[in-house]
Formats: structure tokens, C-alpha cells, sequence
């Protein structure tokens, strides 16, 4: 099935060594989205960045180096917006970016599901 329509784009900025209860804040933004059936997230690693810190984050070989994280999360407004106080009380330090965009998403068949995946879940 192929569905078509306009949805909200969050973008999500912080660092890799930022934590959500001990866990990466990245594992724990996704795993919310999958609990509010949020349609798609994908995490993505930075080469080099910086934000307000000012402070580059980049790999180095012989330390911890914060890479640059982007959470790319897509649904309806309704949605995100849901979505939104959870994110204020997870991002201590960061970015969260949305906007509009257009989008056309397939959807599996009914009966189909990801290696993982629970009833309810999308």
C-alpha cells in the first residue's frame, strides 16, 4: 500500500556520550518513538559538528570523542506533537528542529513485522 501527504520531520541533535537513565539518549529516543507508534526513526553518526558549546566533536582514535548524533523522526503532526514533551525531558543538551515536509511511505502487510516487533506496534 502507498500513501501519500503531508507529515512533521523532527530532527534531533545532541552528542553520543549523552545518556537517558543510564542508557544512550539515542536507544531511549527511539525506543519512545516505537512506544508512542511514532511511523519511522533513524539515528544517524556525524563525522565532525558543534553546537552552541561551540565545542567540535569529531572521532579520535585514543578517546571518547562525542560524535555528533541526528535523530530523524517522521509522522503526522498529531504525532510529534505527542511526541515533543517526552523529547524536553530527555535532550538536557541539543537541538530539536521540525518542519513540514511531503512524504510518500509503503507500508508492509498486514501480518508483516520487523524481527522485534510487538502487537500495536508499526
Amino acid at each position: 500500500m502507498k500513501l501519500e501527504g503531508k507529515a512533521k520531520m523532527l530532527r534531533i541533535h545532541f552528542g553520543e556520550d549523552d545518556k537517558w537513565h543510564g542508557k544512550p539518549l539515542y536507544q531511549a529516543i527511539v525506543t519512545k518513538c516505537r512506544e508512542l507508534d511514532v511511523a519511522g526513526a533513524t539515528v544517524f553518526r556525524g563525522i565532525e559538528g558543534y553546537g552552541a558549546s561551540t565545542l567540535i566533536h569529531k572521532h579520535h582514535l585514543l578517546r571518547s570523542s562525542d560524535q555528533p548524533i541526528m535523530i530523524s523522526v517522521i509522522d503526522t503532526e498529531e504525532k510529534i506533537r505527542i511526541l515533543l514533551p517526552a523529547l524536553d525531558e530527555m535532550v538536557d543538551e541539543g537541538l530539536i528542529a521540525m518542519s513540514e515536509v511531503e512524504v510518500i511511505r509503503y507500508v508492509h502487510q498486514k501480518g508483516v513485522r520487523s524481527p522485534g516487533q510487538t502487537d500495536g506496534a508499526q
